[in-house]
């Protein structure tokens, strides 16, 4: 490990370097050194993210136009350079690491704890849509193809129902009814923006509370982190997959489906932070597709783990048989929530637009 940190320029002598987080996809390791000055280092998964080069200048593109915003160096994930100047290092078996500066007095929650934190995520998703608002989006590599295309995820869905390679499809008979059942929304937003009607957008693609740093002594935001997946798409499927992940009223491989749903309480909190923030950057059908956003992202998703478990849980990790098929039974039962809300959600949308604009 100390020939892949020496290549990066480091302040001080590295002292240490230890596993760090819980992500699954990339490995990530704290270096602390004596300057005192600490980094975090990343080997870059690159089997899911083959276009390596690709992904790097997209975060280089998009982070370098953000400084451009901010004075504050916390509040924007900062690049260091090899000892070559390059953006990553490509090791001899192949592998690339990267390096960035790690976010001092910083802290990152898996869960909101209330619906403050809910609130400053909305807040820092907002913040990140409203600042690259001006970004040309279309000049960003598609790291991976078709990510939020609804329609595509359905024929994903489908071609693995035709194929039943681990003979589960008649297990899951109930949940592909139910699935295909909702297949009529899937279009609404990628037809949308075929037409020109909604604009590309710089987007996240992972909006969950954990890729929020929050100031560890005030809980609010200050940068958005695990830039792997921004691309262009579309504002609605950020502020979609946020609620997916921080509104739901229980963990997403839950099994009393009483418990299942989505709350209203706190998808008002993140669209408060959210709209409070980027509101006035987007186009009004932009603001009218949000609750579309949220139950589409939900019903993808879900599509993704039925997929999975009817492919015999080759994505997704499981700790557990027949993880993935009860994360897509709670996946429908939110959607099914969510679509009779869809009425209360836009009504919450134009009031807090309401409350916006009379400040």
């Amino acid at each position: 490990m100390q020939h892949i940190i020496s290549q990066f320029q480091l302040e001080g002598t590295p002292v240490s370097c230890e596993r760090y987080g819980n992500g699954h996809i990339n490995e990530t390791y704290l270096v602390n050194t004596d300057a005192p000055h600490a980094y975090i280092l990343q080997k870059v998964n690159r089997h899911v993210f083959p276009d390596i080069p690709g992904l790097m200048r997209n975060i280089s593109a998009v982070t370098s136009y953000l400084r451009q915003q901010t004075p504050d160096p916390r509040r924007v994930l900062t690049l260091v350079p090899t000892r070559d100047k390059d953006m990553y290092f490509v090791d001899a078996d192949g592998e690339t690491w990267r390096v960035y500066e790690f976010v001092t007095d910083s802290l990152c929650l898996d869960r909101p704890e209330n619906e403050h934190d809910l609130q400053q995520s909305g807040l820092a998703f907002g913040t990140f849509q409203n600042q690259l608002a001006d970004f040309p989006a279309h000049t960003l590599v598609e790291i991976i193809p078709h990510f939020h295309d609804t329609p595509a995820r359905y024929s994903q869905l489908k071609e693995a129902i035709r194929k039943d390679e681990a003979g589960r499809v008649k297990e899951a008979e109930s949940e592909i009814d139910q699935y295909l059942a909702y297949e009529k929304y899937a279009d609404c937003l990628t037809s949308l923006l075929r037409k020109g009607d909604l604009p590309l957008r710089v987007t996240h693609n992972d909006t969950k509370l954990n890729n929020v740093l929050l100031d560890a002594a005030t809980r609010t935001p200050l940068c958005v982190i695990d830039l792997d997946t921004v691309m262009p798409g579309l504002a609605a499927n950020d502020f979609g997959d946020s609620i997916r992940f921080g509104a739901a009223t229980a963990p997403e491989d839950e099994q009393d489906m009483d418990k299942v749903g989505m709350s209203m309480r706190l998808f008002e909190a993140y669209a408060q932070g959210f709209l409070s923030a980027c509101g006035r950057r987007l186009t009004p059908l932009e603001k009218e597709t949000l609750p579309m956003g949220a139950l589409l992202m939900t019903l993808e998703c879900g599509s993704r783990f039925l997929a999975d478990f009817l492919n015999g849980d080759v994505y997704f990790h499981r700790a557990r048989p027949g993880q993935n098929l009860q994360r897509a039974r709670t996946h429908i039962k939110m959607v099914q929530d969510m679509e009779g809300k869809l009425g209360r959600m836009r009504d919450l949308i134009e009031t807090i637009e309401r409350r916006t604009a009379a400040r």
